[in-house]
């Protein structure tokens, strides 16, 4: 039998290496989607090199992505590359609306015109919700995006439902709220949290400086959420789904279970700096996966406590290594 092809874009990134692992494991045929680069950054993938192929693409030229489809004809499709620290999106507005909003309707359009059998997952962000009336956020909560990103992200998750109603695709969109492991960007907050954690564990560091420590988040492991997006692609009939595990956690709170899970006081070593509030704070995401648990039957596995703490010995082991 023909092993199933499945094409992952932004394959290097946490969610995509992770997405890589889970289907190889199912048995498919995993080809992901690379930019030409003068730098390599596969360090998440390296361990999968040679079990994956590797093309190169790019969401900001049509044609490129036209002949991947063509030459690969995948059953199915997981776009989750794009622009997706939300600071630089305030610094880098229009690249972002590039990368996260017109990359997702090229991606389609090269879908479209070569074919309409071909799954497609669209990978939208609690970032979408924003400055949300209520708490927690469902399909039915209105989008009001507080950063360039969120609106980029708003734009690609209506251009999914838009080819969905007007060419009868099989697209889909999986607003996952946020997701974190040991993959996860030194650059993200809690990524920023745990690698200073480890740091100043092992004495190379004194202080870790962060923003809003009251802003709320709904955290859940990044492991978990890729087996979500699979499961959205194996439905009936494509509907859009909140991925999320319906629980909040403080970034104080987060610091303060980082520290403690190296044996240290989160207070002695934590100094708030303005300077890194953001131009337009969002003060509160949750979700609410109640929809997802039932269609997709599917529930995180991973618990907060558990997430921050592998985080943590991840980093630690690290930057051991480094020393």
């Amino acid at each position: 039998m023909k092993k199933r092809k499945a094409i992952i874009t932004g394959i290097t990134g946490q969610d995509g290496s992770y997405l890589a692992e889970f289907l190889l494991a199912k048995g498919y045929h995993v080809y992901g989607m690379v930019r030409r680069s003068s730098t390599e950054t596969f360090d998440r993938i390296q361990h999968l090199i040679t079990d994956v192929d590797l093309v190169q693409a790019d969401l900001l030229d049509q044609l490129s992505l036209i002949n991947m489809i063509k030459k690969i004809r995948p059953a199915e499709v997981y776009n989750l590359a794009s622009q997706s620290f939300v600071p630089t999106s305030f610094e880098q507005p229009v690249l972002t609306g590039e990368f996260t909003a017109m990359g997702v309707t090229r991606m389609l359009e090269a879908v479209k015109l070569v074919d309409r059998k071909i799954r497609f997952y669209q990978a939208s962000s609690s970032e979408m919700f924003g400055l949300a009336p209520h708490s927690p956020q469902n399909l039915k909560t209105p989008f009001h995006p507080r950063s360039p990103y969120g609106v980029a992200k708003v734009y690609g998750h209506w251009i999914t439902v838009n080819y969905r109603e007007s060419y009868d695709l099989f697209a889909v969109s999986g607003i996952l709220f946020n997701h974190e492991s040991p993959r996860r960007g030194k650059e993200f907050v809690t990524r920023k949290i745990t690698h200073a954690v480890a740091r100043i564990k092992l004495g190379l560091d004194k202080n870790l400086r962060l923003g809003n420590l009251d802003a709320k988040r709904d955290w859940g492991f990044a492991g978990d959420y890729v087996e979500a997006m699979w499961r959205m692609l194996q439905m009936k009939t494509p509907r859009d789904l909140v991925v999320a595990t319906g629980k909040t956690y403080t970034v104080r709170e987060f610091a303060k279970r980082a520290f403690r899970a190296a044996g240290l006081n989160w207070e002695k070593h934590v100094v708030v700096d303005p300077r890194l509030y953001r131009p337009a704070e969002v003060h509160t995401l949750c979700g609410d996966p109640a929809e997802a648990f039932r269609v997709l039957r599917w529930k995180p596995s991973v618990t907060f406590e558990r997430l921050v703490d592998m985080m943590v010995a991840a980093d630690i082991r690290l930057v051991e290594r480094q020393q």
